[in-house]
C-alpha cells in the first residue's frame, strides 16, 4: 500500500463573500484565492489516491431543479473527494410536488443540521432568495439565464494552465450571449482579472447594452478569430429562447460557426472552449471540438478541481489534515 502525506497549507484563508452566489463585484483577491487553491486540489486529483479528509463531517445537499450532467456529477465528485457527507436532491420526486413551498423545502432540509447547498435553479435570483431564509452557506450551480459563476471560475483556471496568467488575455465568447448564464459568468471573471473580452454571435442573441460591462461586441466572427487567443464556444439554447430568433441552424453555422475550414483560414493557434452539452455541427464542428487545440475535457476535469477549492474555501475546510 502506498502512503501519501500531503498537507494542502498551513494557514487559514479567509474569503470575502459567505456564499458563492456571483461574480459580479466579486473581488480579485478571492478569484485569485480560489484558482490558486483549485490547482493545488487538481495535483491532488492527478495522484493514485484522489481523497482527503478536508471537510469530513461537513454536510452538503445538491440542491438541483434543473437537469444537469457536468456540474451536478463534478460537484458530486468534489465532495466525496473532500469526504463530505452528500444529499442529492430531487425536485420531481420532492414535497414541492404536493404544493410545499421552495421557502418550506429549504428550511426543513436545513432544519436537519447541513451546512452547504450547492443550488441550481431556473430562475434567475434564487440562490439570492434562498440565502434570505437559511444560514448554510449556498453555492450558485446556475441559475436560469443569470449567473454561472463555478464554470466561470473553472474556464479562467483552464486558461491559466495554458497561459499561465490572464491578465491582458483577449478571449472571445461566441454565440448566444443572451440567454448564457456562462456568458455573464465569465465576463465578470475575466474583467475582475484584467482579460480583454469580446463578443460575438447574432444581434438578436446578444443584450443591448452590454458593453457597459466592458466588453466589445464585433458581428464578424473571423475578425474575432483573428483577434483572440481563445474562443469560449456557447450552444443555442433554444429551451430558453421564444421562436424565431435563429432562422435555421445551417444558416447560423455558416454565420458564427467554428468551423474545421474557418479555424484553417486563419493559420493561428488558438484555444478552443465550450462548457457543454455541445451541439455538433452547430456552433462548432466536430473536427474542431477534437482537435489538439480544444481543452474541452481540461475544462471538465478542471471543473472538479475547481469545485474542490470552491466547497474547501466555503465550508471552511481544515488546512492542517494530510491526505493518507
Amino acid at each position: 500500500m502506498v502512503l501519501i502525506v500531503y498537507t494542502l497549507f498551513q494557514w487559514m484563508v479567509k474569503l470575502k463573500n459567505k456564499h458563492l452566489l456571483g461574480l459580479k463585484d466579486f473581488p480579485f483577491e478571492d478569484i485569485q484565492t480560489i484558482l490558486d487553491m483549485a490547482f493545488k486540489f487538481r495535483e491532488v486529483l492527478d495522484r493514485p489516491i484522489k481523497k482527503v479528509p478536508s471537510l469530513q463531517g461537513v454536510t452538503v445537499v445538491n440542491l438541483f431543479f434543473e437537469n444537469s450532467t457536468r456540474t451536478r456529477i463534478s460537484f458530486e465528485l468534489a465532495q466525496k473527494r473532500l469526504s463530505c457527507d452528500t444529499v442529492n436532491f430531487s425536485a420531481s420526486s420532492s414535497s414541492l410536488k404536493k404544493g410545499e413551498s421552495f421557502k418550506d423545502t429549504s428550511q426543513n432540509i436545513e432544519a436537519m443540521k447541513i451546512d452547504a447547498v450547492v443550488m441550481r435553479h431556473p430562475t434567475p435570483g434564487a440562490p439570492m432568495h434562498l440565502s434570505k431564509f437559511i444560514d448554510a452557506v449556498i453555492i450558485n450551480a446556475g441559475d436560469g439565464t443569470h449567473e454561472h459563476p463555478t464554470q466561470a471560475i473553472l474556464d479562467m483556471m483552464s486558461l491559466k494552465e495554458v497561459f499561465g496568467t490572464l491578465n491582458k488575455l483577449k478571449i472571445g465568447i461566441i454565440g448566444d450571449i443572451a440567454h448564457s448564464r456562462v456568458a455573464l459568468s465569465n465576463i465578470y471573471g475575466l474583467k475582475a482579472m484584467g482579460a480583454e473580452v469580446t463578443l460575438c454571435g447574432p444581434p438578436n442573441l446578444i443584450p443591448k447594452n452590454i458593453e457597459d460591462l466592458g466588453v466589445i461586441v464585433n458581428y464578424n466572427i473571423d475578425e474575432v478569430i483573428e483577434w483572440a487567443d481563445a474562443l469560449n464556444v456557447l450552444r443555442i439554447q433554444r429551451e430558453r429562447m421564444g421562436l424565431g430568433l435563429i432562422p435555421s441552424n445551417r444558416e447560423y453555422r455558416s454565420k458564427f460557426g467554428i468551423t474545421k475550414k474557418r479555424i484553417l483560414n486563419h493559420k493561428k493557434e488558438i484555444i478552443i472552449m465550450h462548457p457543454g452539452p455541445i451541439n455538433r455541427g452547430v456552433e462548432i464542428d466536430s473536427a474542431v471540438a477534437d482537435s489538439d487545440q480544444a481543452i474541452i475535457l481540461d475544462q471538465v476535469l478542471n471543473g472538479v478541481a475547481s469545485r474542490m477549492a470552491i466547497l474547501y474555501l466555503f465550508c471552511g475546510g481544515s488546512l492542517d489534515k494530510d491526505t493518507k
